[in-house]
């Protein structure tokens, strides 16, 4: 009986840790436009975000005025009023599904794609998203780099500085999750 109860236990304990969410506990999206004649670069470490493991699910999303690090406080004021539009579209998101099988109960690093929505600038793309996942006991780790080109998200770049902002812009996302509860 004692045996029985062990592993009822344990099995109940597995299934609860695969249908955990996790919410973003520390995250940081930065992005990069390497253009010919300026690089700029700005981050923000506000990003939020949920993955239910159950459904393989997940989700984030971070505010466009978060960002911080231009070259200089007018690249900033331009990034929010003339390119993001930031009043009328306040955030970029992405929500989507892990494609990939990812044990979650096993501690290890996964390399996954995510199939979801883009919405950038009030456009919603659908892309497939590479990373690495990290799940290490309570926690879950994922990291990804893409590119997104601003004319997918109708972002147009005034032809007197398409020197100086590229075309497609690099974004990398790094987020560590920790375990909420179902």
């Amino acid at each position: 009986m004692r045996k029985i109860c062990c592993w009822l236990v344990f099995f109940a304990s597995v299934l609860q840790l695969q249908a955990q969410k996790f919410t973003v506990s520390a995250g940081e999206i930065s992005f990069a436009s390497r253009a010919e004649l300026e690089l700029i670069k700005a981050s923000s470490n506000q990003l939020t975000g949920i993955i239910d493991t159950s459904a393989n699910k997940l989700a984030f999303k971070i505010n466009n005025k978060s960002f911080v690090g231009f070259n200089s406080g007018l690249q900033r004021e331009h990034f929010n009023e003339k390119y993001m539009e930031s009043d009328l579209y306040p955030a970029c998101t992405f929500s989507g599904k892990i494609i990939d099988k990812v044990d979650y109960t096993i501690n290890g690093t996964y390399d996954v794609r995510v199939k979801g929505e883009l919405d950038i600038h009030g456009i919603k793309q659908t892309r497939i998203i590479k990373g690495k996942l990290s799940v290490l006991g309570k926690s879950i780790s994922i990291e990804t780099t893409f590119m997104v080109p601003l004319a997918d998200h109708n972002i147009s770049i005034p032809k007197i500085v398409s020197q100086k902002i590229a075309t497609e812009i690099e974004v990398h996302m790094k987020a560590t999750l920790t375990a909420s509860g179902k």
